[in-house]
């Protein structure tokens, strides 16, 4: 007969109900879910992806608005800056440089001899373009490749080769500042060119063609007045060249060598004395040098070589 609890009494289980409470927990102990079973739902707080990139916002803002009063980064070189950089304190060096009597030596020699070899070049040429009418000259209507049609283009190659001789030596001794202005030389080669002007001119003239032409005329002419252009304006050029003033150059016995070297020597004693301050390093670079010297990027390379060779 089952006990009923009265309304006024505490409720007890019995010892039944505890055993079967007891059995249920085992059993929901030793069976877990299975693997495709869905986990509960945990209980929403709130914190969804909106609100975590929020708070990211919010926080990069805060960081920010701390950084962004730093002007650091304002102070460094850019890429850029460092290019233009370069590239001026190049232009200034080569500006230096030019002025330099030494390089403006070399640089007018340099042009010298180029303006010999254009010159050279364009007195040969004018004369092979008129070794056609030399040689229409010289073969007198002889039938083609008879030996006197053949001969005949032997006129002109032989007289220019010797007029070449002539020019060839008179520009080489110019390059080298002593102008040969030989009368007989001057003549000799007014000779030559007033053979080849003549030759190839008299088939054309207005009395001795049968059919004047002025165009074919001038065409022909047109190598050797190049050829008498070119000798007669070299001469001119190159004593040009030999007068030009390029102004003294240093040697190591001149005053301003002497001064160069003690202002070195000063710079050297001024870096070590930085050097044992620990203001400037040995093993800096030159721009370091430079700046801290106040010298140009030459005499701090011979400062920095300096002190390396001899520390002490």
């Amino acid at each position: 007969m089952s006990h009923i609890a009265q309304p006024d009494q505490p409720f007890e289980p019995t010892p039944e109900e505890m055993a079967s409470a007891l059995a249920d927990l085992e059993h929901l102990a030793n069976h877990k879910p299975a693997a495709g079973a869905v986990p509960p739902r945990p209980v929403a707080s709130g914190e969804t992806k909106r609100v975590r990139k929020l708070r990211a916002e919010v926080a990069e803002a805060h960081l920010l608005t701390g950084l962004q009063d730093d002007d650091a980064p304002l102070l460094l070189d850019t890429a850029k800056v460092r290019k233009r950089r370069k590239a001026a304190q190049e232009a200034a060096r080569l500006h230096t440089l030019a002025q330099d009597p030494e390089m403006r030596a070399w640089q007018a020699a340099r042009m010298r001899r180029l303006l010999v070899v254009a010159a050279l070049i364009s007195l040969t040429l004018a004369l092979a373009w008129s070794t056609a009418g030399v040689q229409h000259f010289a073969a007198d209507s002889a039938p083609p490749w008879s030996p006197a049609w053949v001969f005949a283009w032997l006129v002109e190659p032989f007289l220019s080769l010797a007029l070449l001789v002539v020019v060839g030596a008179r520009a080489y001794l110019g390059t080298r500042g002593q102008p040969l202005n030989d009368r007989k030389l001057v003549r000799i080669e007014g000779l030559f060119l007033g053979l080849t002007l003549a030759m190839n001119a008299w088939p054309y003239l207005p009395l001795v063609a049968a059919d004047f032409s002025l165009s074919r005329l001038v065409l022909h002419v047109l190598g050797p007045i190049v050829a008498v252009a070119v000798v007669t304006a070299l001469p001119i050029i190159l004593a040009a060249f030999v007068s030009l003033a390029h102004g003294p150059t240093s040697t190591p016995t001149t005053p301003s060598y002497r001064a160069n070297a003690a202002n070195l020597h000063k710079l050297t004693d001024q870096a070590r004395r930085l050097i044992a301050a620990g203001e400037l390093s040995a093993d800096s670079g030159a721009d370091k040098f430079r700046r801290a010297l106040g010298c140009g990027m030459d005499t701090a390379r011979a400062v920095r070589d300096t002190l390396r060779n001899d520390p002490t």
